[in-house]
């Protein structure tokens, strides 16, 4: 493609003031234009992504909308990355409960992707195959964005002034140590390939499986410590809005994040989607699958994020400009501070079930039957059912506070974190 097809796809630059001008006037959009591109290039063909639009939150409404973005890079095949791919989303929206308003539904979402990535891994691990998948997993509500993550994939956002956030967590052991600890802990090892000679080579890995990734969905042959459990992160947007890179490692391994929003800033999605894998296959050459949506979430009428405005001053002009925002501008410091701000509303990392899953014990009034926190099956409170605080009840005692967890789900949660428990019936 040349550089004047390039130009000619350019969306027109959006005037910033117009942008501060509505913030200033405290103009609200109540729904965000929501446009994306997606490019990719297969070495192995194990990458796949999701992208559905018109979500409803309430069947049959279309005022309840939101729309959800994903990536699956799979490894060791393709299945695990499939079946996320197909069930995934059905297992995060079925474990928020039901007639929830659309704030009750935020707010429940964190502790949803939660659940439903760990139903994923168990259903999955269930049929018996060894494959595995990194997932990053975004739900867009209006002006909030959760982001759900385990692997190396990664989502970045790019918002006004040219600011770039890391919304996910790299689960690599060689960068993390946090996770090496984890490992280690819960009873595997981490150690590099060894080589004849006794010559240690390649990434940190951690055995059994030889997984450099500390977290995924599937990956039956290793061992349990390798978890499903997400880092979750929700942010709101002003509405100036922003823009989404979502990517699977074949892109991060090329391009920072910085590179990455840098190469396509300007530019409509769908463009900057293949600008994005283009300059990634420059930079390295195609050693990955390599995997990239771009999604821009602007205030309508307005199809891209554009660049931020060039500063060209000579000193002279910068010591006037400074002293004069110093001595004139005090006043408006603030509101400018905030255009194109985001908001943080949660962030949690902790791959302890027990920690993810909040405190609430759902209890059918009428049945008396208890609902697992996270595959939302009804069991009936006997001796052998816990909760989460790894006290046990029966049906004649009030169960404690905590997530309840069934039978199988509970095994799950003690074979992640390194326990195997013996229960006296």
């Amino acid at each position: 493609m040349s550089q004047a097809d390039i130009s000619r796809m350019k969306a027109p630059p959006v005037p910033l003031g117009t942008l501060i001008g509505r913030e200033f006037r405290k103009e609200t959009v109540e729904k965000p234009l929501i446009k994306y591109g997606n490019a990719a290039l297969a070495k192995k063909g194990e990458d796949y992504f999701l992208v559905k639009l018109d979500c409803e939150r309430v069947p049959g409404h279309p005022s309840s909308s939101f729309s959800v973005f994903a990536i699956f890079d799979g490894h060791n095949g393709i299945s695990a990355a499939i079946f996320a791919k197909e069930n995934l989303l059905n297992n995060v929206v079925s474990a928020i409960p039901h007639g929830s308003n659309r704030d009750e539904w935020l707010q429940a979402l964190p502790r949803a992707l939660v659940a439903g990535f760990v139903k994923t891994d168990i259903e999955f691990q269930q049929k018996g195959e060894t494959s595995g998948t990194t997932v990053t997993f975004v739900v867009i509500d209006g002006w909030t964005i959760t982001v759900a993550s385990v692997g190396d994939s990664r989502c970045i956002l790019d918002t006004q002034g040219g600011v770039v956030s890391l919304l996910t967590v790299d689960h690599r052991l060689e960068e993390n140590v946090e996770e090496r600890e984890r490992v280690t802990a819960s009873g595997g090892e981490v150690g590099r390939l060894n080589v004849f000679g006794g010559n240690e080579v390649g990434p940190l890995r951690c055995w059994p499986g030889g997984l450099c990734l500390s977290r995924s969905i599937g990956d039956t042959d290793v061992g349990e410590f390798i978890v499903p459990i997400p880092h979750v992160k929700q942010v709101k947007l002003s509405s100036a809005g922003g823009r989404l890179i979502i990517a699977s490692d074949g892109i991060w391994d090329a391009l920072s994040s910085e590179q990455a929003a840098k190469a396509c800033r300007g530019l409509p999605a769908d463009l900057a989607a293949k600008l994005v894998v283009k300059e990634a296959l420059r930079s390295r050459g195609l050693k990955d699958d390599t995997t990239c949506l771009v999604v821009d979430v602007t205030p309508s009428g307005y199809p891209a994020l554009p660049p931020p405005p060039r500063k060209k001053q000579n000193k002279l002009t910068s010591f006037i400009f400074r002293k004069k925002s110093n001595n004139s501008f005090n006043k408006s410091n603030n509101k400018l501070s905030a255009v194109g701000a985001v908001q943080e509303l949660f962030e949690e990392g902790s791959a302890m079930l027990a920690e993810r899953l909040g405190k609430d014990t759902p209890v059918d009034a009428n049945s008396g039957l208890l609902r697992c926190a996270v595959c939302q099956a009804d069991e009936q409170p006997s001796d052998d059912l816990s909760i989460n605080s790894d006290t046990l009840f029966s049906s004649a005692t009030q169960p404690p506070e905590g997530p309840f967890l069934c039978t199988i789900c509970r095994k799950k949660r003690d074979a992640m974190e390194g326990k195997r428990r013996q229960i006296t019936k």
